[in-house]
């Protein structure tokens, strides 16, 4: 066979490049934009995958998810790999975005209590199968700079490197940082790696002089906080 009749279809794929796998793998908020998309069209064309092909249709609106959710059926079917079928799914892949972002998941710009964390971080990382490690970046009046995903492990647990905390928070000129990650069992109970993780990078924020105000262990209805139960 030769080269230029080479399946791009994502099953032809090393099983590490796959978005499908990637996503079951490192979880939905590791996959790039392009990624995504290419989960919706599925495969490409003869000259590219579909991540190439996820990748030209996002060029052609700067990059701006917004703006190609603007994009009609007929407008998408202009990219060559884009049938009418494909074109639907992606329309109604965004839509169902942006439905879910108008549902009101609650911009909080300041942090004033451990429910606060809890209403901002659950829409990301309550229902997930998998446990994810978060930290957000506040600023001397508790306003959230970023939220950053600093790793992803498995059912039980994941490894957080200290430094990459403090790197982004010197990056984003943070004076404090709230922890966060989620226990997909359900159990609130934090772990004693959790405690000994807490205590380490309190330290290392001593050391900075960035303070660490709280740790969030969050399920799908609920959360405990190392700040609320004096354990921090």
């Amino acid at each position: 066979m030769s080269e230029n009749n080479t399946s791009f279809s994502i099953r032809k794929w090393n099983e590490n490049d796959r978005p499908r796998e990637k996503l079951l793998v490192k979880g939905k908020n590791a996959l790039t934009d392009s990624e995504l998309i290419a989960i919706l069209i599925g495969s490409g064309n003869k000259e590219e995958s579909a991540v190439a092909l996820s990748k030209r249709i996002l060029a052609s609106v700067d990059h701006q998810i917004h703006s190609l959710g603007k994009l009609s059926v007929k407008q998408l079917m202009n990219f060559k790999g884009i049938g009418e079928a494909k074109a639907i799914t992606i329309v109604a892949g965004l839509e169902l975005g942006k439905r879910r972002k108008e549902e009101g998941v609650p911009v909080i710009s300041k942090i004033s209590s451990s429910k606060d964390v809890f209403d901002l971080m659950n829409p990301l990382i309550g229902d997930l199968e998998h446990e994810e490690f978060w930290v957000l970046y506040l600023n001397n009046s508790n306003k959230v700079l970023q939220k950053k995903q600093i790793s992803v492990g498995g059912k039980t647990g994941t490894l957080v490197d200290p430094r990459i905390v403090f790197r982004f928070a010197i990056e984003f000129g943070a004076t404090a940082i709230i922890l966060a990650h989620n226990h997909p069992s359900g159990s609130l109970a934090p772990s004693q790696s959790d405690k000994t993780l807490t205590q380490k990078l309190k330290q290392a924020g001593v050391t900075l002089d960035i303070k660490l105000l709280d740790h969030l262990i969050i399920t799908e209805k609920d959360y405990f906080s190392f700040a609320d139960q004096a354990i921090l």
